[in-house]
């Protein structure tokens, strides 16, 4: 049976090269889109983005999507993968933007890698970051399938997700922070 994906559209992010990507990862029924019913009857929900998280959430408020997202997530139990600003929505607050209040689909808080940007040993870091780096997989997770630990990921940031609960954390590079 063939896994219907869902796509939230909300006006930002770099929605057809995800899609693009999900349909050569696999044989996937992959839709752009912010129609409810159809992220509602989504096997699966990709929230990615690019932006700032404040016109991200308003974006999101706006269009109903943070009720489509709590009810995918805690009712439905529906896997949903975040990427770049959709993932800092997932979380309590980030400290973009002079602080926003998010999604708190899990409890933490995204923040700035710091000024001056300094590594723990006092090297400057490069901010924001972009780079491949290594993640190293903390524990077993479904998002691991078919790849090791210390594949190589392309990173483009200056903010970072600090979770309440450190056993949510599925994967990490270090960054010197």
């Amino acid at each position: 049976m063939t896994q219907r994906v869902a796509v939230i559209d909300y006006g930002m992010g770099n929605l057809h090269s995800v899609a693009s990507a999900l349909e050569h990862a696999g044989a996937l029924e992959v839709t752009v889109t912010h129609d409810h019913a159809a992220i509602s009857k989504a096997d699966r929900v990709v929230f990615p983005g690019v932006g700032g998280i404040r016109d991200c959430m308003d974006a999101i408020r706006g269009l109903g999507c943070d009720q489509l997202l709590e009810q995918a997530i805690t009712v439905d139990r529906k896997p949903v993968l975040a990427i770049c600003v959709g993932m800092q929505s997932l979380m309590t607050t980030s400290e973009e933007n002079g602080g926003v209040v998010c999604l708190n689909q899990v409890p933490g808080e995204v923040t700035f890698f710091g000024s001056p940007h300094r590594a723990s040993d006092g090297a400057r870091l490069k901010v924001p970051h972009m780079g491949w780096n290594q993640v190293v997989q903390k524990r077993a997770h479904p998002l691991w399938a078919g790849i090791e630990s210390g594949t190589h990921f392309y990173f483009v940031h200056s903010y970072h997700v600090v979770p309440n609960d450190p056993d949510l954390v599925v994967g990490t590079f270090d960054y010197g922070l």
